[in-house]
């Protein structure tokens, strides 16, 4: 097996997955989305209730409510407080958490496998049955006004921030995923339980379990705790997102915060591929070869031979219809510019020269044994499955080392020159100004 397609009309489907695994998907009559996947000899499960609404699906007069709906859905259900919820998962040893970003939002558990119809009653629970209490709205607009002032005082915060609003430009992608303070602040309760309504129903839910799992038993048991909720209306799920490209403009070239910091958090990259390019491969290698390791182009360049930075990585960021490509480091605010330099010519030295068989052959160990080692965990393969609902396809291990086999140095150089070819977008935050970075011009 190497990639499976996913098709929301198909009722039942069911395949093997590396290491003997076997994955199990349900379409429910009312548009509830079911996976897992049974790891032989597992005896924890990771699970994962994502509903495809993230930041960028708000619309103006409501940004910050994904946020905002995500914490108090832990402030109590119909039949539980904020503290049954808490104590549920502590009592047991369990780890519980959610987040927000831009396309999805996921309330998720890691239980012993004993304890896996407690989480499944739960997490049902709080996305079905939460009842969005004015005074608890109040209380979290508190605590979230704390967290974004938490990420206010994180210089790398605040920079990745810059760069999303830079780059991504007019698109719903710029925003940040809490929202402001000003839309934090100026919250309506109601507007946030508009968008609970509108956004969680069955055919927006799809739930995933990884580890020692039991399909039939899982999807018995999710259906029968989504009490909130009438299963018995039938309903399509909700069509994915489209996968193609977006028209994006208004991108800025420079973003800058000053601060008196002893130390420069930069970032910068250029407009890159969606999620469902065929590029992507390509651009793994690429990532991996510039900045992907000690190993790299830029670490050995920046670190090791001139010593002007600590940690220089590489990556893309990929949404349904577009994406980037990132360069990071942090530095003295004196040698700023020579490290911004030297990543924007580590990209144009590929994109004009390429890069040798040896590299490419380490950036596919690096990619492949990657990809192998985060199997051992249940949350990776629990993710996977959610990424691969979203998407439409799943892919396995073997289909992985398919594509990264039929990456060439010709295509890699390729993708590269495309890249170089959009304009350079940089955001700093330290003792710097917008001249620092003049040079990129």
């Amino acid at each position: 097996m190497t990639l499976i397609e996913l098709p929301l009309t198909q009722p039942e489907l069911s395949f093997m997955s590396a290491g003997d695994c076997e994955v199990r998907r349900t379409v429910h009559p009312s548009g509830l989305r079911i996976l897992t996947e049974r790891v032989p000899g597992s005896r924890s499960a990771s699970i994962g209730f994502w509903i495809g609404a993230g930041s960028r699906d708000e619309q103006a007069g409501e940004f910050g409510s994904t946020h905002f709906l995500e914490h108090l859905l832990f402030k109590g259900t119909t039949t539980r407080s904020a503290f049954d919820i808490s104590e549920a998962f502590d009592a047991v040893g369990a780890h519980h958490n959610a987040l927000t970003a831009k396309e999805s939002t996921c309330y998720l558990a890691k239980v012993r496998s004993v304890d896996l119809p407690m989480a499944i009653s739960v997490l049902a629970d709080q996305v079905s049955n939460s009842v969005l209490r004015n005074e608890d709205f109040e209380l979290e607009r508190t605590v979230i006004l704390e967290e974004l002032a938490m990420a206010q005082d994180d210089p790398d915060d605040v920079c990745g921030e810059q760069f999303f609003a830079a780059v991504f430009g007019d698109s719903a992608l710029a925003r940040p995923i809490g929202g402001s303070f000003a839309d934090i602040e100026n919250a309506v309760r109601d507007t946030v339980a508009t968008h609970f309504a509108a956004r969680y129903s069955p055919r927006d839910l799809v739930v995933t379990i990884a580890g020692d799992v039991q399909h039939d038993v899982a999807v018995d048991l999710v259906c029968a705790a989504l009490t909130g909720w009438d299963l018995t209306v039938s309903a399509d799920p909700r069509e994915r997102r489209l996968d193609v490209d977006a028209v994006i403009t208004g991108r800025e070239t420079v973003a800058v915060t000053n601060r008196e910091l002893e130390q420069v958090a930069v970032l910068m990259g250029v407009p890159g591929y969606r999620a469902g390019t065929e590029h992507r491969s390509d651009v793994g290698v690429l990532a991996s070869v510039l900045g992907g390791g000690s190993s790299s182009r830029l670490f050995q360049e920046i670190r090791e031979k001139r010593g002007l930075a600590y940690s220089v990585d590489a990556f893309p960021i990929y949404y349904s219809d577009s994406g980037a490509f990132g360069m990071g480091a942090g530095c003295a605010p004196k040698v700023v510019g020579e490290v911004t330099r030297l990543m924007r010519d580590g990209l144009a030295e590929i994109a004009a020269d390429g890069i040798t068989e040896v590299e490419l052959n380490r950036a596919r160990g690096q990619i492949l044994g990657g990809s192998t080692l985060s199997l051992e965990s249940s949350d990776s393969r629990m993710n996977r499955l959610g990424r691969a609902e979203f998407m439409g396809v799943y892919r396995d291990l073997d289909e992985t080392e398919r594509l990264l086999n039929l990456v060439t140095v010709d295509s890699v150089r390729e993708v590269a020159a495309d890249l170089a070819g959009n304009s350079i977008t940089v955001s700093a935050v330290g003792d710097v100004t917008a001249k620092s970075f003049a040079h990129l011009a």
